[in-house]
């Protein structure tokens, strides 16, 4: 099976069983538009059915992961109750849906920067691999928006209740060591490179394994974590309606 990308901004490749799904806005530091969610779930849904593929990485071209959602795409558009909206919204549903729904392992290489809507779809990957200098956060709260995505499920399952409160709150930084030792990360390395070092190890190590009994450990992690509770509460965080009035003095004075 071929994996070609219908958008720039995604870079696709298949190497060792492993499919690299690459955002590819480098000189944006990888900023997400609309499409680039919609084809990396694309990829990452036909990836799932493809027995060559045991392995999918998410990762960012140049030097960073993500540095979150595109706000020049939220130009001309009227957040509501601090909302961003469908445009955004449906597309990070499907990928989430994707990585979650996927018997593959979704592993996140997420260096450099790991911010808000980004750390989002971090969070719905598997396992994450970071650097020590990596910085991450949720900075809703600085553009008087709320997340949509499952920031306040999965960094709250991640971290605990009152350190995601904290972070969230205070749309305060942390680097990849401290996201390390919250558990945003499983890893954190001293250089990309010896990251990439240890993940092709990880993957390699995942290959060699039986699929259909890491497919079965995935769904089973899923039951463990009350996958049916952590979607009614996705369901509920997005249908939910609250009176956020600085939306837009925030947005524009960025």
């Amino acid at each position: 099976m071929t994996y070609e990308s219908s958008t720039p901004f995604i870079n696709a490749s298949l190497a060792e069983h492993c499919l690299s799904v690459e955002f590819n806005r480098p000189d944006a530091l990888n900023a997400l538009r609309p499409e680039m969610l919609s084809e990396a779930a694309r990829l990452v849904r036909q990836a799932s059915e493809d027995a060559e593929v045991k392995v999918i990485v998410l990762r960012g071209a140049g030097r960073a992961f993500s540095a979150g959602v595109d706000l020049k795409v939220l130009q001309g558009i009227k957040p509501e109750g601090g909302i961003i909206g469908n445009v955004f919204d449906e597309p990070a549903a499907e990928l989430a849906a994707a990585i979650r729904d996927s018997g593959v392992p979704v592993i996140a290489r997420a260096v450099g920067a790991c911010f808000t809507g980004a750390l989002e779809v971090a969070l719905h990957c598997d396992f994450v691999y970071t650097t020590d200098s990596t910085k991450f956060g949720d900075t809703h709260t600085k553009f008087g928006l709320r997340p949509t995505w499952g920031m306040s499920q999965t960094l709250s399952r991640a971290v605990g209740q009152r350190r995601a409160r904290e972070l969230s709150f205070t749309a305060r930084i942390f680097t990849g060591a401290q996201a390390v030792e919250w558990g945003v990360a499983n890893a954190s390395f001293d250089s990309p490179e010896a990251l990439d070092e240890a993940l092709a190890a990880t993957c390699a190590q995942i290959a060699g394994n039986s699929a259909e009994a890491v497919a079965a450990m995935k769904d089973l992690y899923r039951l463990a974590e009350s996958e049916q509770g952590i979607r009614e509460s996705l369901a509920g965080e997005t249908a939910s309606n609250y009176d956020i009035s600085d939306t837009d003095e925030r947005l524009s004075a960025f």
